[in-house]
């Protein structure tokens, strides 16, 4: 059963995530998790890290899962008032990185509706939008462009609600007017 699961998209610097964060946190409770996919690999992405820590504050608890961020949902979604999973588009890459081929990638994001749809709370995921820009020149950003938008696709079609932010401006796309 789908329980009010939100999908936030927009381009980088939107104000997508802290749109999720804020409205994450108008959920009561003391159980929240923030599954994270980022995997900090130089000092400029740490300090990004740890300024999302501190402005998720102490009352989230911090999974960091690159890849299989089904099993956290199937495991915290029972005990937590909310789940928040930031971001897609990295786990994309995550995917990528670890050489799955477009199958395993088929699967991974079939696991990921699947937990949405068994979810026992609130969930808010966010994704980049990566179809207003201009055809990637080379095979592997092509690919990733492809995996992101159909994981987007995916997700926003299993989503109760999608909002996509533009210049820190959250819109309402599901359900429409």
């Amino acid at each position: 059963m789908i329980n009010n699961i939100t999908f936030v998209i927009g381009g980088c610097r939107s104000g997508k995530s802290s749109f999720a964060l804020d409205q994450a946190n108008k959920i009561k409770g003391n159980n929240k998790y923030f599954i994270a996919t980022s995997v900090p690999m130089d000092s400029e992405m740490e300090k990004r890290v740890e300024s999302h820590q501190q402005e998720r504050g102490e009352e989230w608890y911090t999974i960091e899962e690159p890849v299989k961020i089904h099993e956290k949902i199937n495991q915290y979604s029972p005990k937590a008032d909310v789940i928040l999973v930031d971001c897609l588009t990295l786990w994309v890459s995550n995917l990528l990185f670890h050489s799955l081929d477009g199958v395993q990638i088929d699967t991974a994001i079939t696991n990921l509706e699947v937990s949405l749809e068994k979810c026992e709370c609130p969930v808010f995921l966010v994704s980049n939008e990566v179809g207003c820009g201009i055809v990637p020149e080379n095979k592997l950003a092509r690919q990733f462009r492809d995996f992101a938008g159909s994981a987007n696709q995916r997700i926003a079609k299993v989503a109760d609600t999608v909002v996509m932010t533009v210049a820190g401006i959250d819109v309402q796309i599901k359900p429409g007017p």
